[in-house]
């Protein structure tokens, strides 16, 4: 019942929720009405008493010896009805909601006369006693914002985004001044970002533009709502906001022109369009010309400058890319530099220094109440794994992604999850739950607005359909990852698939057609390719073009040592090669190559890929006996159990695992309990070592 009625007050009210660092959750008539008629009947004293507990903000043993030891025989009508237990402790309530239903069953006067009874109690806890002043205030009242003030303050600098965000939303509230108000919503908006609560973010924004006219308050509030609309899953509007806002704070306020742009550079990532990307760029020439005339303070732009260029242009100038990032990440970096910069060793295909990088990213971005900006993160290092055959570890961090997805309401994370888990699926050969998170990203999101989200789930399609065998199904996903003159429906993503959409289009018999939409997309490509680029682009050459030339292409593709980064990749390139040699009757030249591209199928779990290997190694005349290798440790493990398991083998304790997962520390226990037999351990003190031998390919 309590379920089912506060999933009532939360409907109807969104904002609620945010509230209860203030005041306990108001109940629905329903449920209030069940265990205020116990309170209503006790005697006046008693209900003095009770509400004074109630109105503390959580577990403080002072309080609970205020209210019981003002006068202990109050309360014992309050024990005999089980609203309460009086111990050594203090006071305690039977339940949560006992507290919530005495609180709000007062008048708002005796509430506030309890909390300034509080607040005069609190001297020497000034963040808590300005929360009792301020929930106490009828009217705007100056002193308690600034106290409010001072206290989001303080709670930056520990780093508890939500708590400053609410802080402040109250001390503009509170504020008698209409500039104070908006500056308070502004800073409100801004410490609400790293919470990833879209939703709140525009509130305040929007609250923040209706009260000024200060231009550069006005250009701040706008960014706030530009990354919200972006997180919401509206990328156009958010690129046309964050563009002007960048264009107009060029000259005076550099540092936010740098910072708008950045984060339109991430719109850009998710679209993946020509137009978002030149739009971009123009903005990027305009903020470079005016900081090289030296307008404005200097800022420190190196990391926000190599995003965005690795977002609209990778292929560009990619020699200088690749020089400012491996010298960047041995520089202190912040949280949001760290992001960004892991981000684009991914885009830049540095998959192993993208790895580290956003793992230390994610480390220090996954605090409580900063946990909503480390989804996009969290997707980055999906796809890193995927790249480098960490699969297991691919799955748990989309797992991970989703649940903030899903609690913070961000659109673009949630699909970016679900075609994560669906890669990985497609490559294992599950076609079935391959198709159904492919398909639920592309409900989440629009791909016409997401070349991100059209573009991999094409992918994942086609690849769940190479794994079936149905060739032109598999064609006509993967022919969708370019338009009708080859470009691409995504500047980045869509040439990933092009050695699959080789294969798929000799498989189904539309060769001529796969070489006219190969070469059309690769004239797009008018500057260096990644090795890993090279690599695909060269498979599919090899797979498409005549017998007598196509060894040229395999051979220029394996002889880059490069390419042994992303394993799944070069195991199939390593597969066509073999089954060109045993075609041409090179049986002992086509053994070995196959002999590698098995095991490392094996390794990955890619059953289709295991299957047709072993069907190539018999028609060499080698017997394939026995099934694929051993798997890892973590094999047996359900995905949220390895997620548990990785981080209680970093050194998280159950109730911080608990707070990333949005789990109970009991649940996590629990989870620890049935995973160490499978694992072949005892403790937690014994994880980190079976996770580094799981991590560590097989040679």
């Amino acid at each position: 019942m309590a379920l089912i009625e506060l999933a009532k007050v939360i409907a109807a009210d969104p904002a609620a929720s945010r509230r209860w660092a203030a005041e306990p959750l108001p109940l629905s008539d329903r449920l209030s009405t069940v265990i205020t008629a116990r309170f209503a009947a006790l005697p006046e004293r008693t209900r003095e008493a009770l509400l004074l507990a109630a109105v503390a903000d959580g577990p403080d043993l002072n309080v609970n010896s205020l209210a019981a030891g003002a006068d202990a025989r109050a309360l014992a009508p309050a024990e005999r009805a089980g609203l309460v237990t009086v111990g050594r402790a203090g006071l305690q309530f039977s339940h949560p909601l006992v507290r919530s239903a005495i609180y709000h069953s007062a008048p708002f006067a005796q509430r506030a006369a309890a909390h300034r009874q509080l607040a005069e109690a609190l001297h020497d806890q000034p963040d808590r006693r300005a929360w009792h002043l301020a929930t106490a205030a009828l009217q705007p009242d100056e002193h308690v914002a600034w106290l409010l003030e001072a206290t989001a303050t303080q709670a930056q600098h520990r780093g508890g985004a939500a708590a400053a965000a609410l802080a402040m939303e109250r001390a503009a509230e509170l504020s008698p001044d209409p500039e104070d108000q908006a500056r308070r919503l502004v800073a409100a908006a801004s410490a609400a970002v790293p919470t990833g609560q879209a939703d709140w973010v525009q509130d305040l924004a929007t609250r923040a533009l209706a009260v000024t006219s200060d231009p550069g308050l006005r250009l701040t509030a706008r960014h706030d709502a530009g990354w919200a609309l972006a997180y919401s899953g509206r990328p156009s509007a958010a690129l046309e906001t964050l563009i002007s806002v960048a264009e107009e704070a060029a000259r005076d306020l550099p540092a936010l022109a740098w910072e708008a742009l950045a984060d339109a550079a991430t719109v850009v990532y998710h679209a993946g369009s020509p137009g978002s990307c030149q739009a971009v760029r123009r903005v990027l020439g305009l903020l470079e010309t005016q900081g090289s005339a030296g307008h404005g303070p200097r800022v420190d732009v190196g990391p926000r400058r190599l995003w965005i260029q690795a977002c609209t242009d990778p292929f560009g100038d990619r020699s200088e890319l690749i020089r400012y990032l491996h010298r960047s990440s041995h520089s202190p970096l912040d949280e949001p530099a760290l992001w960004r910069i892991g981000s684009a060793a991914w885009l830049l295909d540095e998959s192993h220094l993208a790895i580290t990088l956003l793992r230390d990213a994610m480390r220090r971005l996954q605090a409580p109440g900063t946990q909503g900006t480390s989804g996009p993160g969290l997707t980055a290092l999906g796809w890193a794994y995927i790249d480098t055959g960490r699969w297991d570890e691919a799955q748990g961090a989309a797992a991970e992604a989703a649940d903030l997805a899903e609690a913070n309401q961000m659109k673009l994370v949630a699909a970016s999850a679900d075609l994560i888990e669906a890669t990985v699926r497609a490559m294992r050969g599950d076609s079935d739950m391959a198709r159904r998170h492919a398909d639920r990203a592309l409900v989440t999101v629009d791909p016409a607005e997401s070349g991100l989200a059209a573009a991999r789930a094409r992918r994942a399609l086609g690849i769940a359909a190479l794994a079936d065998g149905s060739h032109l199904l598999a064609f006509t996903q993967l022919r969708q990852l370019f338009d009708e003159k080859g470009a691409p429906v995504h500047n980045i993503f869509s040439y990933l698939g092009v050695a699959d959409f080789a294969m798929a289009a000799v498989r189904a018999d539309r060769r001529m057609e796969g070489q006219e939409v190969l070469e059309g997309a690769l004239s797009q490509v008018d500057a260096t390719a990644s090795p890993r680029l090279e690599q695909l682009i060269a498979r599919a050459r090899g797979i498409l073009d005549t017998p007598d030339r196509a060894e040229a292409h395999f051979e220029t593709a394996l002889a880059d040592p490069a390419g042994d980064q992303w394993p799944f990749e070069r195991a199939q390139l390593r597969l066509d090669y073999a089954e060109w040699l045993r075609r041409r009757r090179r049986i002992n030249e086509a053994k070995p190559v196959l002999t590698q591209a098995l095991a490392s199928f094996q390794r990955l779990g890619a059953r289709s890929w295991v299957q047709r290997a072993e069907a190539e190694l018999r028609a060499c005349g080698v017997a394939v006996t026995g099934g694929p290798s051993e798997p890892d440790a973590l094999w047996e493990l359900t995905p949220q159990q390895r997620q548990i398991v990785r981080l209680a083998s970093e050194g998280l304790t159950n109730r911080e695992i608990g707070d990333r997962l949005f789990l109970s520390p009991r649940t996590v226990s629990s989870h620890l309990y049935r995973s160490y037999p499978k694992l072949g351990v005892a403790d937690r003190h014994q994880l980190r070592d079976v996770i580094a031998r799981a991590s560590t390919p097989a040679p």
